[in-house]
Formats: structure tokens, C-alpha cells, sequence
């Protein structure tokens, strides 16, 4: 049996069947399912390298709390286990991201990536002063495959609710605190967790405005992008909230499941 409704946007009729609605419904779950799945996964490889980081210092005698989880990669590996197994378990549950969750999960795709491009264009292979080097496989995790998950779930995943440009107000809110509280904290201890923060670096304070700026800015870039990744991938959704659709009955001749 086939209904006819009039879409308001298009002013015209179009044709839906409750059996590629069911069809449709049906696909959303498997893919919201298969998501989270892996999410929960990826959340877990998170935290099981951070565990083997900080059990690798403890057993060499060199592991500083105050100075380990200083750092911007190991703060936001520290987020992405929250937002991945939270993530995880609410796409299992649930059809459709909350705006707040999807918007926090724009954030963690910029932080992920300027973690990633900083630490392979400036800090890898750069030894420690002491000469230790950790365990490969959680530096590789937490610098390299786990942003490029990040990125590709953005892409992918249905389910994301449409966000609005104050999504980079929220984006930017982190990293500023993190500068703050870094700069505030190296002036009176004298200890930076990069080389090119240091005001008394090779490059000097200009050279540190420069690289907070810089990377201010591309996390501003990074972020407008994946939230017109999720304007243009949502472009058919409206009035969402609290995870639920409220568009009606889903039209067979179009291929809107997110």
C-alpha cells in the first residue's frame, strides 16, 4: 500500500511506504548499532594505552601524575574515553545524538587532529631528556589510529544531530583553559609540556604566541569543517532533540538516514 503526503519544502508530493520506512529504520539501527560497537571498542584501546603508559613509567620510576596528565594529549585521551564509551553505549540505545553530545564530539575530532599533526610534525622522534622511551604501540595509538578513527566516524556515522556555528565557541572553550592554566603553571614552576611553549625557548615569547595562535586556529578550521560535514550530512533532519526524530514518516525516494 502506498500514502502520499505533500513535502512543505519542496512543494511537491512525494511517495512513502511503510515498508521503506521500516526498511529505513531497520538500516539506522544496524549501522547506529555497529557504530557505537565500535566506539566502546575504540574507548577501550584509549584507555588500556594510557594504563600501559602509566604502568610502563611506574615500573622504570619515572612516573610524574602532576606532570603526565599536564599534557594536551594525554587531557584529551582522557576525554575521548568519556565521549566514546558514553557514545557508545547511547548509539546502542538510541536512534539519534543529543545536539550537546554531537557538538562535543565536533570538538574531540579537532583536538584529535591538531594532537595528531603537532605531535608528528614537531615532537615525534624527539627523546625524552632522560632517554626514555615508552611503549610503541600506546604512543602510536593515542597520536596516530585513534584520530584517524575520530575522523572517519565523523564521516560516517548516522545518527548526529545538526549542529550550529556556536559549536566553535564550545570547541575553542577547552584548549584556551588548557593554555591558561599551562602558561599560569610553567611561569611558576618553570615546567612546560612542550618544547614550544617555553617562553625561554629558542624562539621566545613571540615564537609562543605564535604556535597558541596557529593552533587556535586551526582547531577553529578543523571544527567550522566538521560541523559543515554535519550541516550537509543532516540537511534533511529537523526539530531533533533528545536523540528522537520528529520529521514524520521517512520518504522512499530519498536516502536520509542520518
Amino acid at each position: 500500500m502506498r500514502f502520499h503526503r505533500l513535502d512543505a519544502n519542496l512543494g511537491r508530493v512525494t511517495v512513502t511506504s511503510p515498508l521503506g520506512e521500516k526498511a529505513a529504520s531497520a538500516r539506522l539501527s544496524t549501522l547506529r548499532h555497529m557504530s557505537g560497537t565500535i566506539s566502546l571498542v575504540v574507548g577501550l584501546v584509549v584507555l588500556g594505552a594510557l594504563a600501559t603508559q602509566i604502568t610502563d613509567q611506574i615500573s622504570v620510576g619515572r612516573f610524574q601524575p602532576t606532570e603526565y596528565f599536564a599534557y594536551f594529549t594525554i587531557q584529551t585521551a582522557l576525554i575521548s574515553v568519556v565521549v566514546l564509551v558514553s557514545g557508545g553505549v547511547h548509539a546502542l540505545r538510541s536512534s539519534r545524538d543529543t545536539e550537546l553530545y554531537t557538538a562535543i564530539r565536533a570538538s574531540l575530532v579537532s583536538y584529535l587532529v591538531v594532537t595528531a599533526v603537532v605531535y608528528n610534525l614537531l615532537l615525534r622522534d624527539i627523546p625524552n631528556d632522560d632517554g626514555y622511551v615508552g611503549p610503541e604501540w600506546a604512543n602510536e595509538a593515542l597520536h596516530v589510529w585513534v584520530p584517524i578513527y575520530i575522523v572517519l566516524d565523523w564521516m560516517l556515522t548516522p545518527g548526529r544531530a545538526r549542529l550550529q556555528p556556536r559549536t566553535l565557541a564550545l570547541a575553542a572553550s577547552f584548549p584556551l583553559i588548557w593554555v591558561g592554566v599551562t602558561m599560569l603553571r610553567g611561569a611558576l614552576t618553570g615546567w612546560y609540556p612542550y618544547p614550544f611553549l617555553e617562553p625561554d625557548g629558542p624562539d621566545g615569547v613571540l615564537g609562543v604566541v605564535l604556535y597558541v595562535v596557529g593552533i587556535a586556529a586551526v582547531i577553529l578550521t578543523l571544527t567550522a569543517l566538521a560541523v559543515a560535514v554535519n550541516r550537509w550530512s543532516t540537511r534533511g533532519v529537523r526539530d531533533v532533540g533528545e536523540g528522537r526524530r520528529h520529521t514524520g514518516e521517512i520518504p522512499v525516494v530519498r536516502a536520509d538516514l542520518r
